[in-house]
C-alpha cells in the first residue's frame, strides 16, 4: 500500500494525472491520427501545386511598403495539407473528415493554412498587396477550398513576425 501511495504522490508532484475511468485520451501531437488527409499520408508527395515562384515581393507590395521597403520575406516552397486555419488551431480538425466543414469556412472568409508533416502551421494569403486590398485577386479561395484536406505544394514568400508565420502566394491577380 505504501508503494502505491508513494507512486501517486510522485505522479502528483511531477504534475501528472492518471486518466479517470472512461476518460478519453487526447490525440497526441499536432496531427490527429483520426483526421487523415487526402493523398499521401506521409505528406511527402503533393497532389498538385498552388502559387507561382518569383521574386520575394511583387511590385505592388514593394511600393506599398514603408519607404518602399516591405518586411523581409524568403521565397519558399512547402508541402503539406491545406487546412482551414481557425478550425485546426481551435479544434485540431483537419483531414478528409473535416473537408466539407473546412471548405465552408474558407468559402465564407475564414483563414487558409498549410499544415506540414512536422505540425508546422502557416497562414496562406495572396501576395500582391494592392490587388489583394482592392479585391482584384481571384480564385485563391476557390483553389484553397477545392484542395482542402489535400496534400499540396505551396510556393510563395515566407514572412514571420512575433511567432506568426505566413506564406504569401503569388499568381492570383485578376487579368
Amino acid at each position: 500500500m505504501k508503494i502505491i501511495t508513494l507512486t501517486l504522490v510522485a505522479l502528483a508532484a511531477a504534475g501528472l494525472a492518471l486518466p479517470q475511468d472512461g476518460a478519453k485520451k487526447a490525440a497526441s501531437g499536432p496531427l490527429n491520427p483520426a483526421m487523415t488527409p487526402i493523398g499521401d499520408p506521409t505528406y511527402k508527395k503533393a497532389m498538385g501545386t498552388i502559387g507561382t515562384k518569383g521574386d520575394a515581393w511583387t511590385q505592388t507590395t514593394v511600393a506599398a511598403g514603408v519607404d518602399s521597403k516591405p518586411r523581409t520575406g524568403t521565397v519558399t516552397t512547402v508541402t503539406g495539407e491545406i487546412v482551414e486555419f481557425s478550425c485546426y488551431l481551435q479544434l485540431g480538425k483537419h483531414g478528409e473528415k473535416h473537408r466539407a466543414c473546412g471548405q465552408k469556412c474558407i468559402n465564407t472568409g475564414q483563414p487558409v493554412g498549410i499544415l506540414t508533416a512536422d505540425g508546422s502551421l502557416y497562414m496562406l494569403m495572396e501576395e500582391e498587396h494592392d490587388p489583394r486590398r482592392d479585391g482584384a485577386t481571384s480564385d485563391f479561395r476557390k483553389a484553397a477550398a477545392e484542395h482542402t484536406a489535400h496534400i499540396m505544394e505551396v510556393s510563395g514568400t515566407l514572412a514571420s513576425l512575433g511567432g506568426y508565420r505566413a506564406i504569401y502566394v503569388q499568381g492570383f491577380v485578376k487579368k
